[in-house]
């Protein structure tokens, strides 16, 4: 799957369990591991654990295996890794403390994206 087919199945994905403030930021050039960053919010533990399903069993049915799944436990940051893409989704106050958004576009507002 191309790397905007895989964003946007991710996005939607995200979109149908209420993700929170969806952001997209291309990184390409700037990270050696992936090409986009989805970064979402979820309202609890339960509602990041659901998002983060939902992305997942997307990706499945589109014949995605992900690479890799942390912090489904600890309920604060869950990051789905799909390659060219990479999904985090974290609760308000450690999306605000890390700032992700700022660390990866801190000059150049126009790469990020709201989904």
């Amino acid at each position: 799957m191309e790397t905007e087919a895989l964003k946007e199945m991710a996005i939607s994905a995200l979109e149908d369990v209420k993700a929170k403030d969806i952001k997209v930021l291309d990184v390409r050039g700037k990270s050696s591991i992936t090409d986009i960053m989805i970064i979402a919010g979820g309202t609890s533990d339960r509602h990041l654990k659901s998002l983060a399903m939902n992305v997942i069993a997307e990706a499945k049915k589109q014949g995605i295996q992900p690479l890799g799944v942390e912090g489904e436990n600890s309920g604060e940051w869950v990051l789905v890794d799909l390659g060219d893409v990479v999904v985090h989704i974290m609760m308000p106050a450690v999306r605000d403390f890390y700032n992700l958004e700022k660390l990866w576009v801190p000059d150049n507002p126009e790469q990020e994206q709201q989904a």
